[in-house]
């Protein structure tokens, strides 16, 4: 209460400034708007657009990245498709290489078979036939021995003991 009386005593405002101190703050507000405006505004315009282009840039850039991305996966996913189509492919040649070369060693191994089993036709044919040979033989020389005993007479002539041996092993085959 005493600043009221005391504003009222002297007649002036105290709300109200005097006119040089409005004069200087005008000048200096001013000078201080001019300052802002000229060096201060541009700087902050400045930043506030380089930062909304880093803003937009990094936003473009995710998104192309994004695209690249899909992109990529896409591109990855038809390989993959691809590889597996490739992997199928492949197991079913290998499959089919596996069954024609079991076919070849069954028809190998049957031939072989079939090829061991006509030598040893052959070896028992040819060991029958010198079995029989030798056989004649044996018992041409005894039949002619026991012959000569029983005539009393050398049968030394090679062409009589083989007619002799013939006719004998002929008279066997036909009695049995």
């Amino acid at each position: 209460m005493t600043y009221v009386l005391l504003a009222a005593e002297s007649g002036k405002n105290p709300l109200i400034p005097a006119i040089p101190e409005m004069v200087v703050g005008l000048i200096a507000f001013a000078l201080l708007f001019f300052v802002l405006r000229k060096y201060v505004t541009p700087m902050f315009e400045k930043a506030f657009a380089d930062r909304t282009a880093a803003i937009q840039g990094g936003l473009e850039k995710a998104e192309k990245a994004q695209a690249e991305a899909a992109e990529a996966l896409k591109t990855y996913r038809a390989q993959l498709s691809e590889a597996r189509g490739e992997a199928s492919r492949l197991r079913e040649d290998a499959r089919e290489q596996g069954a024609a070369i079991i076919e070849e060693m069954r028809a190998q191994a049957q031939a072989e078979s079939t090829r061991i089993v006509a030598a040893a036709h052959n070896q028992i044919e040819a060991e029958r036939q010198q079995a029989l040979t030798s056989l004649r033989r044996e018992v041409g020389s005894m039949a002619t021995e026991l012959a000569s005993k029983i005539v009393g007479e050398a049968l030394d002539d090679q062409a009589r003991q083989s007619r002799v041996v013939d006719r004998f092993l002929t008279d066997l085959e036909a009695s049995k």
